[in-house]
This record gives C-alpha cells, structure tokens and sequence, in this order.
C-alpha cells in the first residue's frame, strides 16, 4: 500500500512538472537520445531536469542579450551571449594553461626565498655582529 501512494505521488510530482517545463518533453527526449549510446536508458527525473536546465540557459542567455543597448538581437551579440556554452572545452583548457602558469610562478617564488634565506642569513649575521661584553672580557683586555 505505502509503495502504489509513493509510486502516485512521484507520478502527480512529474505530471505538474511537465506542465511546467519550458520545451515540448518529447523533442528534448529525441535531442538525448540522439545524442546517447543505444544501450542509455533515460529515468523520468533525468528528462524533466535536463528539459529545466534547457531552460535555465536559454533565460541566462536571453539575460546576457538584455544587457545590449539595441532594440535588434544580431547574430553576433547571440554568437557572444552563447560563448560560455559553445566553447567550454576551450574554456577549460585556457583554465588549465593558467593554473599549470601560476604554479610555475610559484615555484619560482618558492625557489627564490629559499635562495634568500641560504645566502642572506639575516638572523646570523645579527648574531656575529653583536657583541657581549662581560667582566671577563674587560680584565682579559687589560692583560
């Protein structure tokens, strides 16, 4: 009994949400398969928040075409909108090329302290140039 409520319950939840969704389900279910091996099987949950996210990139893109000053969307400002989308390998990589940069950079910078230390021993060289002067010293000096 409890599994046939929770299984109804899951199928109402889906059903308000296909009422919800930005695009026709079966058209993004097409694009997925499509685009997955023939042996993927699709769960429910996966179609509605892939069909969401579709969604979620289409409002972030059309907020990026907002910022433009023009009361016409030409190509290029779509083409400059959808960049993060349709480049994200170059992206990731451009990212890796600066990281692998900035570790280098510090390894040098690790390199040059550690050569500061050993040739500029500042602590010992205060340590020599100061002088102790005792009673001892002053009697020895007179001899």
């Amino acid at each position: 009994m409890a599994d046939e409520e929770i299984i109804e319950t899951s199928e109402e939840f889906i059903e308000e949400d296909e009422e919800k969704l930005p695009f026709a389900k079966a058209e993004v279910v097409r694009l997925m398969k499509e685009n997955l091996d023939d042996d993927k099987m699709i769960r429910e949950r996966v179609k509605v928040e892939m069909n969401k996210f579709l969604g979620e990139v289409l409002k972030n893109v059309c907020k990026q075409l907002n910022e433009y000053p023009y009361t016409t969307i030409e190509y290029e400002m779509l083409k400059e909108s959808t960049y993060p989308y349709t480049n994200i390998e170059r992206i990731n990589q451009e990212k890796e090329r600066i990281l692998l940069h900035l570790n280098a950079i510090k390894a040098d910078c690790d390199a040059l302290a550690m050569d500061v230390q050993k040739t500029l021993k500042l602590k010992d060289v205060v340590e020599e140039d100061t002088f102790t002067f005792s009673a001892q010293d002053d009697e020895e000096e007179e001899e």
